[in-house]
């Protein structure tokens, strides 16, 4: 049985959302929630709604794979992220992800300004993505 599954960017200005769809195969974009107190209440609620069995965060990482305050930061989030839903918080390096985004956007035709209210769900779309994938690599071998 498959289960739905958040994927999250973490942001300080905001926080962008993606889902799995019921096979676990592709995530999709939903939106960017303002950071602070009330985003864990939304994220909450888009858990709830959508029946997520789990969520993945991105935890930024410096190009070397140390980490920094960022990841503090996420970790902290992710932690807080835990005891609100009550459901399980992975943490998956997200090295880039933003960056993958823009040129994601790009590619599809979307100029800079355009892409901006869009770019951090995008993020959170490739951070649950690639996670996704590992997962089903995982059962190839």
């Amino acid at each position: 049985m498959e289960e739905i599954v958040l994927g999250i960017d973490y942001g300080t200005a905001r926080i962008g959302v993606a889902v799995s769809d019921a096979l676990g195969m592709l995530a999709h974009p939903l939106e960017a929630v303002p950071a602070g107190a009330a985003a864990f209440t939304r994220i909450a609620e888009l858990a709830r709604a959508r029946g997520a069995a789990r969520i993945v965060v991105g935890l930024p990482r410096n190009m070397n794979g140390s980490e920094g305050g960022s990841a503090a930061a996420a970790r902290e989030f992710a932690a807080k992220l835990g005891e609100t839903t009550g459901l399980p918080i992975l943490l998956r390096d997200e090295r880039l992800s933003t960056v993958a985004a823009q040129r994601m956007l790009h590619d599809a035709g979307m100029d800079a300004k355009k892409s901006k209210k869009h770019i951090d769900a995008a993020a959170a779309q490739i951070i649950l993505q690639t996670y996704l994938d590992g997962l089903a690599f995982d059962k190839q071998g």
